[in-house]
């Protein structure tokens, strides 16, 4: 592998670490956090392996990120009608107004990572 190559990969790492930490600071949620409010606000009704699969996380740790977003009153999640087991996921108000402040003006992005999200 050329050095040039993983030098770049490596600063990339660190920018989206400065990213996390400006959203922690900023909105109180970490990165996982903030994708899985994206993904939820993209495809109501959800399904948490949908979200897991979605994301590339496993289902345990989708599970834990949910469970976060749960507690902070950001998403909600409803019983499906047919199957009590059966768990489907959906913005709230208050997940609709933070996601709101998601703009890569408010929040800074640091260079590298604006490079890579410029449309």
């Amino acid at each position: 592998m050329n050095r040039e190559c993983i030098c770049k990969i490596r600063d990339i790492y660190r920018n989206i670490a400065a990213f996390e930490a400006l959203l922690q600071r900023q909105l109180q949620l970490n990165i996982n956090e903030a994708m899985l409010l994206c993904v939820v606000s993209e495809r109501e009704n959800i399904s948490s392996g949908e979200i897991a699969e979605e994301m590339n996380l496993t289902p345990s740790n989708a599970s834990k990120v949910i469970a976060s977003l749960e507690k902070k009153s950001l998403i909600k999640r409803k019983t499906c009608k047919d199957d009590k087991r059966c768990m489907r996921f959906s913005i709230t108000k208050a997940g609709k107004e933070l996601l709101s402040h998601f703009t890569c003006d408010s929040l800074q992005l640091p260079e590298t990572l604006q490079s890579l999200t410029a449309k």
